[in-house]
């Protein structure tokens, strides 16, 4: 995303106009994980502040809260929520934890920015597929299983708001 889209993008959420120094980014690449599951911790924590993202990934490393899924939910168990009105949940505590590392690297390039990270809001964040690691199963006679490995690049967009903008605390359609 250019900075013109995110500025636009702020503009639209929040109606507040923001500079180009106001936006700091963090990227990971490679992250053997699944893509699936990262996309929808990428559409959770969207729009969360970075101590909100961070503290609710940590509880889901610790497998105190669940991710909702939204989108690839086919075969995947239906939990009594009390968490809320999704009733399909995971944790998937190795895409937490790979979010974690791009989440401190985000802080880490928004400090160095001179930016207040307590009013940084993440704006953007995406899973991309990364390459494929192939590699093969051998089976009896001569015959071979293909035995790839996916792997996810994310990438994180975060804004520094106003004092009056920054949600103060976690507001969530999914959670009560």
């Amino acid at each position: 995303m250019s900075d013109e889209d995110v500025i636009q993008l702020v503009f639209e959420k929040y109606g507040v106009k923001i500079s180009e120094d106001q936006i700091a980014r963090a990227y990971g690449n490679e992250f053997r994980m699944s893509w699936k599951k990262s996309v929808e911790v990428g559409r959770f924590i969207k729009y969360m502040t970075l101590r909100q993202a961070r503290q609710w990934l940590e509880d889901t490393v610790s497998l105190k809260k669940p991710i909702p899924l939204r989108r690839f939910t086919k075969k995947q168990a239906h939990h009594a929520t009390p968490w809320g009105n999704w009733p399909v949940a995971k944790w998937p505590v190795k895409v937490a934890e790979n979010y974690l590392r791009v989440l401190e690297n985000l802080e880490n390039n928004a400090k160095f920015k001179g930016l207040d990270v307590d009013r940084v809001v993440i704006i953007h964040a995406a899973a991309h597929r990364g390459i494929t690691i192939r590699n093969y199963m051998p089976r009896a006679f001569g015959r071979s299983t293909p035995w790839n490995e996916q792997t996810v690049n994310i990438e994180i967009i975060g804004v520094e708001l106003p004092q009056g903008v920054a949600p103060k605390r976690l507001k969530l359609k999914v959670f009560k």
